[in-house]
């Protein structure tokens, strides 16, 4: 997702069409997502005829047909999000729940990338033994898969098996910590490439003899699952895993609404639209608090924006979602942005910012 999303988000150009839609993991209802998605790139197709030339249309209806060929949904997800235009063609699969539509834009709509990365817990656990570990990638209470090579890795080199060495406890320690250096080194690689938060999975006196060792430390969780699972079925594992990190969410919603409520106070929040929109511009926006499920039409005219109704979300002209231009601009300088449950930002009408100063 963090490769995909850093691959779009600078994009600006004419019709970049985004298709977005709700999918299933399993059969017989992994069969009816095709048909969602004929059905929207229709809509798509419908609404670029509206509003561009028929050849041009149809160029990139094409390209999105080709596109949604190449998926096979036997491999879905909870939903699925396609990127095309004169230039891009690309898709995503999101373990996360959203709302079908097609926004067509200047920019692709990558809120729900965003969302996904920010809003919901997508996380590794180190299924951590001084034999053998393992690397799962979750989110939520979901398994999405086992990295393979360089994992599992054995300690069959490291550990020795010589009773006599064996019963020197020190010799033994540093031949543990060798190996878990080797390990944190390869988890690190990996989170390069995606850098997600880390959960340990290990008896307790594991843990700690892993965090001295750890080069990154603060990617990983400050509590851990207490078991032994080395040779437990990962969807079992990241199913305890999520218990332990749904808790530390809780504890980290609650932190961020209290950022919000301190700054109310403060009075360093704004809650008006066109007030956030020119903070942004400014640079003087820390943080974007959006409440999850809150999309909003606008008219951006002349730098002020006029929301506009559900109706008018496919005019020629209106910004199908201004919230996610919006956090799209303020990450572009340096802003962060918190989801919140429904119904958090109910007196601010879902939609806040901290600023700076």
């Amino acid at each position: 997702m963090n490769t995909t999303l850093k691959k779009l988000k600078n994009i600006n150009s004419e019709n970049c069409i985004t298709i977005i839609l709700n999918t299933h993991r399993t059969k017989p209802d992994y069969l009816k997502d095709e048909l969602t998605l004929k059905n929207l790139i229709k809509e798509a197709e419908d609404r670029l005829m509206a509003n561009i030339s028929k050849q041009d249309a149809t160029a990139l209806a094409d390209r999105l047909k080709t596109l949604a060929a190449q998926i096979d949904h036997g491999h879905n997800l909870e939903s699925l999000m396609l990127f095309v235009n004169q230039d891009v063609a690309d898709f995503t699969r999101l373990p996360i729940s959203v709302t079908d539509r097609v926004v067509i834009d200047n920019t692709f709509a990558t809120r729900d990338l965003i969302r996904a990365m920010h809003a919901e817990s997508n996380y590794y656990v180190l299924v951590l033994s001084q034999d053998k570990v393992r690397l799962i990638e979750a989110f939520n209470d979901k398994f999405v898969k086992e990295v393979q090579l360089p994992f599992p890795m054995e300690n069959s080199q490291l550990r020795t098996r010589n009773s006599a060495e064996a019963a020197i406890a020190s010799r033994q320690r540093n031949l543990i910590a060798e190996f878990f250096n080797r390990v944190d080194k390869e988890v690190n690689s990996i989170r390069s490439q995606n850098p997600l938060p880390v959960l340990i999975c290990t008896v307790e006196e594991n843990y700690p003899e892993y965090l001295k060792i750890a080069d990154q430390k603060n990617s990983i969780y400050e509590t851990f699952l207490n078991k032994n699972r080395i040779s437990d079925k990962a969807p079992a594992i990241v199913f305890e895993a999520w218990k332990i990190v749904q808790e530390h969410n809780k504890e980290r919603n609650s932190e961020r609404k209290s950022e919000l409520l301190k700054a109310v106070t403060h009075n360093k929040f704004l809650s008006d639209t066109n007030e956030i929109f020119k903070a942004i511009i400014e640079g003087r926006v820390q943080t974007l608090f959006v409440e999850k499920g809150l999309y909003q039409p606008a008219i951006l005219d002349n730098g002020k924006i006029t929301h506009v109704s559900d109706d008018e979300r496919n005019n020629k002209n209106v910004v199908d979602d201004i919230y996610d231009e919006m956090i799209e601009m303020n990450m572009n300088f340096g802003g962060d942005v918190a989801f919140l449950p429904k119904g958090e930002l109910a007196k601010f009408n879902g939609f806040g910012a901290i600023t700076r100063y």
